[in-house]
């Protein structure tokens, strides 16, 4: 096992922040190269790295392929990045791998941008190049921290703020849909964060660093591809050389590298129609007398996303909640598909919770199935932003949601197949017609959601839209090293 850098390596990536449990994310543009360069040089010191926790703040940044290119990192560079990354998140190709559709689709959000000039025709959205990402224990101290970063950006005069997306405290782990969540993340193998997954969660799956940091071995046994700088263009030797006869598609000619220890950043605001999702579920599920159902509602709920709002697992405990009554929460998370519930009687097979991890369940072995799916996680960090609805019922006029973010050294592979092949096809694992019932893009089927049970089956018809995307982009997240020379750039 090669030992994770921790000094050149974002924070983000192997923690979460739990302890941090306020967060905001500060879109900026750049507008002077040369002014930009030197405010990231002023702060890529105060960077927060995987070395060790930080109690009251923690501060990590990330770049647009747009972004890159206004600091002036050179062409032949710019082209070494992933297809994904180098388009962008809102062209109509990557779109239609999203399920970006109707009001999803990026010409209605908020904020955004794709390195395509034929998106940006249709895309009136300012441009996004800067991921500022800010962490703190409460919200004092972030409106302190958001302050003090600003002044700084402002006082260089080399990039302007779009947009500030804050992410608020929340009472507990669940979303806005009720549901807890923030379960089943992978573990980096090297991170040291095996044995508290399993005493949290009795269960942990550990991924090779690769699958999650470019310059490491990833679990098909090769070196995570990144971007890579000719030597000369590298002049102060800030960038660590290739090594020769690397197991990669990287040049073997001694190029510097820019990506190692850095990651791939998906983020993607996701308003949350909560109203809309409970006033559904009871609806279809009231009585012949047309009368509520509380706990047949709550019950189609789980099966839509796949864990009971304690986050107890329908696999485990198919019949009712084990926490209903007394309210507590559940990180529980050791359970397959194959041997308990291979029908889906317990946990429907179109779940969304069961699409966006199948397990063990999609391959000709439960053990085949189980590897091949790890090649495809992502290591989630997203956060819920708004108020709590005060009643799931009634529909108060607040926007509210998730800003969802993930890590992945290969968007293709990893976050953009979990959409397409899992999130958003119609056959997954055995159904027709039928897409994720809280994320997919439903313009694909005729709205129908399958709950198998013994003796028969029941369908969900007339399925709604319950969340809208307003913004989203791919970012880079550089090592250390990477962020100081975007800094020492010169053009």
């Amino acid at each position: 096992m090669t030992e994770l850098e921790r000094h050149d390596i974002q924070g983000i990536v192997i923690s979460s922040y739990i302890h941090l449990s306020c967060a905001a994310y500060v879109l900026l543009r750049v507008t002077d190269a040369p002014k930009a360069r030197r405010w990231l040089a002023e702060i890529s010191g105060e960077i927060t790295t995987a070395q060790g926790k930080q109690e009251q703040t923690s501060t990590n940044i990330a770049f647009t392929h747009p972004g890159l290119a206004k600091l002036g990192l050179d062409e032949h560079a710019l082209k070494t990045f992933s297809r994904p990354f180098i388009e962008g998140m809102a062209t109509e190709y990557r779109a239609r791998i999203l399920g970006d559709r109707g009001e999803s689709a990026p010409p209605f959000w908020g904020w955004g941008n794709s390195n395509c000039d034929r998106a940006q025709e249709h895309n009136p959205n300012p441009p996004v190049d800067i991921l500022l990402l800010l962490f703190a224990r409460d919200e004092a101290t972030l409106a302190a921290e958001i302050e003090r970063r600003r002044a700084s950006f402002v006082a260089s005069g080399g990039v302007e703020e779009i947009l500030l997306l804050e992410a608020g405290r929340q009472p507990d782990t669940k979303e806005h849909f009720g549901f807890n969540d923030g379960i089943g993340q992978p573990v980096i193998a090297g991170s040291g964060k095996k044995e508290r997954q399993q005493q949290r969660t009795h269960h942990a799956t550990e991924l090779p660093a690769g699958e999650f940091l470019m310059g490491y071995t990833n679990d098909y046994d090769v070196i995570a591809e990144g971007p890579f700088v000719e030597p000369g263009r590298d002049p102060g030797n800030l960038l660590p050389v290739i090594p020769p006869n690397t197991q990669s598609l990287y040049d073997p000619g001694g190029n510097h590298d820019l990506g190692r220890n850095g990651t791939y950043l998906v983020f993607r605001q996701l308003a949350q129609h909560v109203a809309d999702f409970w006033q559904f579920l009871d609806a279809a599920t009231r009585g012949p007398d047309n009368a509520s159902d509380s706990e047949a509602c709550v019950r189609l709920g789980a099966k839509f996303v796949g864990r009971w709002p304690s986050g107890a697992s329908l696999v485990q405990y198919p019949e009712r909640d084990p926490h209903a009554a007394d309210g507590q929460l559940t990180n529980e998370n050791n359970f397959g598909y194959t041997q308990t519930d291979a029908s889906g009687f317990a946990c429907p097979i179109g779940s969304h919770v069961r699409r966006a991890n199948p397990r063990d369940s999609i391959g000709p072995d439960a053990e085949t199935a189980r590897r091949s799916a790890n090649r495809h996680r992502i290591m989630r960090r997203g956060r819920s932003y708004g108020t709590r609805q005060p009643d799931h019922f009634v529909d108060d006029g607040v926007e509210r949601g998730l800003h969802f973010i993930c890590l992945n050294s290969d968007i293709e592979r990893q976050f953009e197949f979990v959409q397409l092949t899992w999130i958003n096809n119609p056959a997954f694992g055995g159904l027709y017609n039928e897409v994720d019932p809280v994320i997919g893009n439903l313009d694909r089927t005729d709205g129908m959601m399958t709950v198998q049970c013994e003796p028969l089956r029941t369908r969900v018809h007339n399925l709604r839209r319950f969340i809208t995307v307003r913004g989203g982009a791919y970012f880079f997240l550089p090592g250390i090293n990477a962020l100081r020379y975007l800094a020492a750039l010169t053009t």
